[in-house]
């Protein structure tokens, strides 16, 4: 890989690291403030609905300028939001301005792999991206575990920052100040020369522009595919999270601070997956993985069955394994299509648009269910059958668009 890859690499780590640690110490403050817990799921949900919302412009603002410096802008946005809590903002308000500045990030974050990696290079490039992130899950999530730790919090509270009052405002100064050590990386990484047309500022053309590249990738056989799997994926990992988070709590009676760690564990199944399939699968190979999506859904279900911690560790890693394995192919897969069809900045923010979009659908259908007050069980029968009918489903769309090609390429052979 070309040096400026591994500033990219740390710019990302740094970020996603802020942004999982973020989360855990989001929940433990609305905990503090005795916030209903209907809120817990809508934290992600607000987070994501700016990637829907801005859909529209942040593609166009990613490739309007060099991706560093989208990047570190980006990055100072986060930080904004974070000193929202600070003055009092509601913390699902004061989350969904951090979510503005991650939505705007994303699209110069792996626009600027297209840009800097040969196509024969992007799914181990991808690998290395997805493992780097997923590393900084795991991390994050402990860094937030241990931080919203009540003896770890009171110290920072008492000894580091004596003139704040809430512990969980004690730990949000040390996830600024990732975020700071992100937004340095954001500043060496090099400008790849790739240069766009002038971007439109009327909102009008703009969504004119968002809704073409929208259908274009929907249109291309290969496209379609690849972006219906990632929409599932990111979907069903977001609601994974906050399942993980219940059961840990109502089957094996753990403390958020200790649930926190069960994420970290799926997340190393999935960075094993990842690196897996940067070894292993070649681009043009991408769509054979698809069956592990479906055999996902199915292992998610033995969930059901555990009361040790010590078999929940291996099983996590298993679905984590599972996931990352199938998802880094069909991802790489995504961004080649979208850059042989659109621009970088486009084809990316169209793929958040639809993966956000499936985050606040399936969050909403779990924070009903929680509502409905559901047994975790039931919840996570419901949701593994979910991803294994629907992986089933595109699995078998994939298999149709072979079957009208080949018929295709017979009609035109018959008539030569």
């Amino acid at each position: 890989m070309r040096p400026g890859f591994y500033n990219i690499m740390a710019a990302e780590f740094f970020s996603s690291l802020a942004d999982n640690t973020l989360l855990l110490v989001a929940i433990s403050m609305l905990a503090e403030i005795h916030a209903p817990d209907w809120m817990t799921p809508m934290l992600r949900q607000l987070f994501v609905l700016s990637y829907v919302g801005l859909a529209a412009f942040v593609g166009a603002f990613a490739d309007s300028m060099p991706k560093g410096r989208v990047m570190f802008i980006t990055n100072a946005i986060k930080i904004f939001g974070c000193s929202l809590f600070f003055i009092g903002v509601h913390p699902l308000l004061a989350y969904c301005v951090v979510g503005f500045g991650a939505a705007a990030y994303s699209p110069a974050k792996y626009g600027i792999i297209t840009e800097f990696i040969p196509p024969e290079k992007l799914v181990m490039a991808n690998g290395w991206l997805e493992g780097m992130t997923v590393t900084s899950i795991i991390l994050g999530t402990v860094l937030g575990g241990i931080l919203i730790n009540f003896t770890v919090s009171t110290w920072l509270l008492e000894h580091a920052f004596p003139f704040l009052e809430l512990r969980s405002t004690a730990a949000l100064m040390i996830v600024m100040f990732i975020y700071g050590l992100a937004a340095a990386f954001n500043l060496r990484i090099p400008d790849t020369g790739a240069r766009y047309e002038r971007q439109p500022r009327n909102p009008i053309l703009l969504f004119k522009g968002f809704y073409h590249s929208f259908t274009t990738l929907w249109k291309d056989k290969l496209g379609q595919i690849s972006l219906a799997v990632t929409t599932l994926f990111w979907g069903a990992g977001a609601t994974l999270q906050f399942i993980v988070l219940k059961w840990a709590g109502d089957a094996l009676g753990l403390t958020l601070d200790k649930a926190a760690f069960l994420q970290g564990i799926f997340a190393i199944g999935v960075i094993a997956g990842a690196i897996g399939a940067a070894r292993l699968i070649p681009l043009k190979k991408s769509l054979n993985v698809m069956w592990l999506g479906m055999a996902m859904g199915f292992v998610v279900m033995i969930m059901t069955l555990v009361t040790s911690i010590w078999v929940a560790y291996p099983l996590l890693i298993l679905i984590g394994l599972l996931a990352g394995f199938f998802v880094v192919p069909m991802n790489a897969l995504l961004q080649h299509r979208g850059h042989v069809l659109l621009s970088a900045g486009h084809s990316i923010a169209v793929q958040n648009f639809n993966e956000n979009l499936s985050i606040v659908t399936m969050l909403m259908m779990y924070g009903f269910m929680i509502m409905l007050d559901l047994d975790i069980h039931t919840i996570i029968v419901i949701f593994g059958l979910f991803v294994a009918a629907t992986m089933f489903a595109v699995i078998r769309w994939h298999a149709a668009n072979q079957k009208v090609k080949d018929s295709l390429y017979l009609i035109g052979e018959h008539k030569h």
